[in-house]
């Protein structure tokens, strides 16, 4: 091909796409329904706390090959922090109890047989068992292919399957599940640093690529939201957003990076996900304590993952529908009484707050959800999809995002 791309969507997955198709040199329309870029993964500034914050907290690893490569085109790399080897605190809170996890570099995983390095409480054999998700059938959970009780599974694998998942684990695809650990831990340490947008996820992902884009003279149409797509002979004839409309010469195409309910409501006969959960996020305008890590791992507790910022501690609450009709300010107490433990902050006065609900921030990462998940490429020659619930092999994250996008601009022909 050799006319337009028109992308649809300026979230990760459509500016991954735009970025892959400007670089090749072919000629892209960009489209966003509302007035920023970034969809779930942007940052704002929060009147009430005076602060630019992230709508959620975002946690990459090492081994996220694409969005590192992505961060690389944009020149954003040194928007990402994290230690130079990898090492997860981990504080729970019923015990008091604090430890480091220390997985080694290589993926012989002999940190296994060093009690300082793993998780409190378990010996070596017991890590084996999560090896059942690398060969788990299909359509299994994890539930039924995995031991879900006992120290580990408590002080490390439910924590950091619920993270990646957004959904209890136990009736999580095994598959998803087994997709995350090939290419983290079972890849090594060395695969699964923890990486944090220091700055916040717009200065990381979003800012410098849509100034990467308008350097090649992309510039994207906020406040087009996408009302219809005409069909017609097979292919995609036209795009309608309202007060205008985009016709489709032969050679134009376009890559649908909607959320997945957009875009059943704009292709015909789409299967997609349509189970969503939630993800609630608090942010608190105070600075960290001194030796505070960057990020906390907490057990026994509403709080999941404590982020430390320079001028905010954030929380991250997974699998979070239970808390999406909670009054914001009850919420934002009870967490902070959980922060303030943990860091040794005063727990009163209550520091300036936000709570940010998402309460479909991801497609519920269930066997039958996963089956649902289309491919990139649609039975209307020139029309492909993207996005994080688009058939990635992974769950919804930033990772699997901007895989798709790639994968959509390879198909289309970048």
């Amino acid at each position: 091909m050799s006319g337009t791309i028109h992308v649809v969507g300026a979230g990760l997955a459509g500016l991954a796409c735009a970025l892959r198709l400007a670089e090749s040199g072919r000629r892209v329309a960009l489209y966003e329904a509302a007035r920023m870029a970034g969809g779930r993964c942007r940052s704002y500034f929060d009147a009430s706390l005076g602060l630019t914050i992230d709508n959620g907290n975002h946690l990459l690893l090492s081994g996220n090959w694409a969005a590192r490569d992505y961060a690389e085109r944009i020149g954003a790399n040194g928007a990402l922090v994290g230690p130079d080897d990898c090492a997860f605190d981990f504080l729970d809170a019923t015990t008091g109890e604090r430890w480091t996890l220390r997985p080694n570099a290589a993926r012989i995983p002999w940190w296994i047989f060093v009690p300082e390095r793993r998780i409190p409480g378990t010996g070596p054999l017991d890590y084996l068992d999560a090896g059942r998700l690398l060969f788990a059938r299909e359509g299994a959970t994890i539930g039924e292919t995995m031991r879900c009780e006992g120290p580990l599974w408590e002080k490390l694998w439910r924590p950091v399957l619920l993270s990646a998942l957004n959904i209890e684990p136990e009736e999580a695809s095994a598959r998803l599940a087994g997709a995350v650990l090939r290419e983290t831990l079972a890849a090594g340490g060395a695969a699964c640093r923890p990486l944090v947008a220091k700055d916040g996820l717009g200065d990381a992902f979003i800012e410098p690529a849509l100034l990467t884009l308008r350097a090649k003279g992309v510039e994207p149409r906020f406040g087009a939201r996408l009302r219809e797509i005409a069909f017609e002979d097979s292919r995609v004839a036209a795009l309608r957003f309202g007060d205008m409309e985009a016709r489709l010469e032969n050679g134009d195409a376009v890559v649908l990076a909607a959320p997945p309910w957009i875009a059943q409501e704009l292709v015909p006969g789409l299967a997609a996900p349509d189970d969503f959960r939630a993800i609630v996020n608090a942010h608190f305008k105070i600075a960290p304590p001194p030796g505070q890590p960057l990020l906390l791992g907490m057990i026994g507790t509403l709080t999941e993952w404590l982020f430390a910022f320079d001028d905010r501690l954030s929380v991250t609450i997974s699998g979070a529908d239970r808390l999406i009709d909670d009054a914001r300010e009850e919420l934002a107490k009870k967490i902070w009484a959980e922060v303030s433990a943990a860091t040794g902050l005063p727990a009163a006065p209550l520091p300036p707050w936000q709570i940010v609900k998402e309460k479909r921030a991801t497609f519920a990462a269930t066997p039958a959800q996963d089956k649902r998940r289309p491919d990139a490429k649609t039975s209307w020659r020139n029309l492909w999809l993207a996005g994080d619930w688009t058939k990635t092999g992974l769950p919804a994250t930033i990772e699997g995002s901007i895989r798709s996008g790639y994968k959509a601009a390879e198909l289309v022909g970048a």
